[in-house]
């Protein structure tokens, strides 16, 4: 046991492994990626050659090879955001009929704000609607503890169970007393397939299945009543309460931070809510006892309020609860303290103010007291020298003066549909780059329908729309925009890398690697062409000849992401050429194009070398300069299948 400072997501991996988890599966999504890495990285140092860890080509894949692991009696985690579960859903809804053997546990890692998703779904509600039991962390030390529990009481109800974690508390951080060496004794662990078990999901099965699990959450509901992770507890314990405060998750801690900043605050009960499904009715029932009013707070759905409002009609309760439902609390987002201060204080009917929240901040010296100035926005925007900028410029040159839609995708290519670029006008979800363009294709035939998908989204969730497309015989162009990485989540490995999380970077499996070239050539695409973006004359030409095509065509623009390989070069302004037009800033929006003075100078901190401005540049005044010499180079436009750097072996160029 020692105590480590580490963020929430460790925290997690550290539990996982504490209570010896066997095999490990997920696919990379923010705020849950460092929870799967952190296991491989505690596998590889302390040599742990029973656990086995994978990056899965999606979240369905992923839930399926756990469930397999299970059944043989193996701790199996997944890892996943609030999306992912969607994907994994249709595994998740069939497995509480079956049941497992060994513990299987999904960390879902929800976004409330969302900070980095395209929803604000509650995981909780997944859970209620999957019937699974769930864990609702309030810190990254719970978050450690619950792990480990949910373990146990997934193998002693033969039940998946989802932790829930959120975005501030996988990527906060905490001391907390961890342990690593595993809990789990191998006399006490029995793998191996149970054929006399009955895992197939006939409708009989699933009928008694149903039965079950009803029975099964009325037993785990009690056991929720007496939880280390529910509690009631008052801020004056001599006094009566009429008052009540209810909160889960990371609310319950920003709760308590309000009450310290609160004087004279009184008389007020507090009920922790860490396992909001099955609900602990037994334990509010018991709170709920002589109060007269209660306040909710809880991020994104209202389903602990929907709960207590249930528990009053059921129990003929005369408590008035306030919440989402009533307008007392925010109906989406992110809770704060200073949001839930406000909560407090006028739920308490507090008319002053303490910690000074929402008050003019005195400054110190000659200056007058003044509010704090809100951060400036930092709109997101493609790195400098991503290769997507140069797909989407080449696609948009062209495409002039044609009549197109472009549909996008999940990945850090949606920032192409941003000025100057404008060159995404549908995302939804992943895989939908390449399904809503053959919607599209059936209402305006007469347009062309571009769909753009990512390398490691292709492998997620593009192979069927490329199937569909096929089968279907849309005339669509379906653009892969390979830069050999997952660069969204974190540069996680994918099928087409040559790489795998157990291997070495210098270990790279080329043989093995999957190449999408030949992949949409398998399923039936005859044009499939395979481009460098920042040639941007042949890019061009792929791009006229695939929209010229009646049939289904395919364009894989192949350049590395920045963050896998090196710079080598930079361009550099000649100010006695440059006629300050700024047709680099308007057409190509790099961030390290910047205006100096009024001219127009590149960023030598944010500058990755792509020399795509070098071939924008009308009258040749950007010059593409070796870093290393200083020597100009005479080739002032860039060419071959490497403008960044040497190719990557392994890779799928075709």
């Amino acid at each position: 046991m020692s105590q480590t400072f580490c963020m929430g997501n460790q925290a997690i991996a550290y539990g996982a492994l504490r209570s010896g988890v066997d095999v490990v599966c997920g696919y990379p999504g923010t705020p849950s990626s460092e929870i799967l890495q952190t296991v491989a990285n505690e596998v590889k140092c302390r040599q742990l050659k029973n656990t086995y860890v994978e990056w899965s080509v999606n979240e369905k894949a992923a839930l399926e090879i756990a469930a397999g692991a299970s059944y043989g009696g193996a701790r199996a985690l997944v890892t996943m955001k609030q999306v992912g579960l969607n994907v994994a859903s249709d595994a998740l809804m069939s497995l509480p009929y079956l049941g497992i053997k060994g513990g299987l546990v999904l960390v879902v890692a929800d976004d409330p704000g969302p900070i980095s998703s395209q929803t604000e779904q509650d995981t909780r509600q997944f859970a209620a609607f999957a019937k699974v039991p769930v864990f609702d962390p309030s810190t990254p030390e719970e978050a450690y503890l619950m792990i480990q529990e949910a373990f146990e009481l997934s193998e002693r109800h033969t039940t998946p169970v989802i932790v829930r974690p959120t975005t501030r508390i996988c990527h906060g951080s905490a001391a907390i007393n961890i342990s690593l060496a595993s809990s789990e004794s191998p006399e006490n662990k029995t793998l191996g397939f149970d054929r006399s078990r009955d895992w197939v999901i006939f409708p009989k099965r699933t009928y008694l299945g149903h039965l079950e699990i009803w029975q099964r959450l009325s037993q785990i509901a009690k056991e929720f009543d007496i939880s280390q992770f529910n509690a009631i507890k008052d801020t004056h314990q001599s006094a009566p309460s009429h008052l009540g405060i209810v909160a889960g998750g990371i609310s319950y801690a920003y709760l308590n931070d309000a009450l310290l900043g609160l004087k004279n605050v009184g008389a007020i009960r507090l009920l922790k809510i860490g396992t909001p499904h099955p609900f602990p009715e037994d334990l509010a029932l018991q709170f709920m006892e002589g109060l007269s009013e209660v306040l909710i707070l809880e991020e994104l759905e209202p389903v602990i309020e929907r709960e207590l409002l249930m528990l009053v009609g059921k129990h003929k309760l005369k408590a008035k609860i306030q919440g989402k439902l009533t307008k007392h609390a925010t109906l989406a987002g992110e809770n704060s303290i200073a949001e839930i201060t406000k909560q407090v204080r006028k739920f308490c009917d507090l008319d002053f103010f303490d910690r000074g929240f929402d008050k003019p901040v005195a400054i110190k010296g000659n200056l007058e007291a003044h509010a704090i100035p809100e951060l400036p926005m930092r709109p997101p925007v493609l790195c400098a020298g991503c290769p997507h900028r140069a797909s989407f410029y080449a696609v948009k040159r062209a495409l002039k003066g044609r009549k197109a839609v472009f549909s996008g995708d999940i990945g850090c290519y949606t920032l192409g549909n941003a000025a100057p670029l404008n060159m995404v006008d549908t995302c939804l979800c992943m895989g939908a780059g390449f399904t809503i363009p053959q919607g599209l294709d059936r209402v305006e035939p007469d347009v062309l329908h571009f769909g753009f998908v990512g390398d490691s989204t292709f492998f997620a969730s593009g192979l069927t729309g490329v199937a569909n497309a096929v089968y279907n015989q849309s005339n669509v162009v379906l653009c892969v925009l390979d830069n050999s990485t997952t660069a969204m989540t974190g540069s996680q490995p994918h099928p087409g890398t040559g790489m795998r999380i157990g291997l070495d970077s210098s270990a790279r499996d080329a043989e093995n690697a999957l190449r999408i070239p030949d992949i949409l050539k398998a399923l039936g695409v005859k044009n499939v062409a395979v481009v460098d973006p920042f040639d941007e004359d042949s890019a061009v030409d792929a791009v006229v000849k695939a929209a010229d095509d009646p049939k289904v065509s395919a364009i894989v623009f192949k350049s590395p992401c920045i963050t896998v390989v090196k710079p080598k070069s930079q361009p550099h302004i000649d100010a006695n050429i440059c006629t300050n037009c700024k047709l680099c800033v308007r057409e190509i929006g790099c961030p390290a194009l910047i205006e100096v003075n009024g001219k127009i100078a590149i960023d030598d901190a944010l500058c990755y070398g792509c020399n795509l401005c070098v071939a924008r540049c009308p009258f040749d005044a950007i010059r593409a300069t070796n870093q290393l010499s200083g020597i100009t180079v005479t080739d002032t436009k860039p060419s071959s299948l490497n403008s960044q750097g040497s190719t990557l072996e392994g890779g799928t160029d075709d």
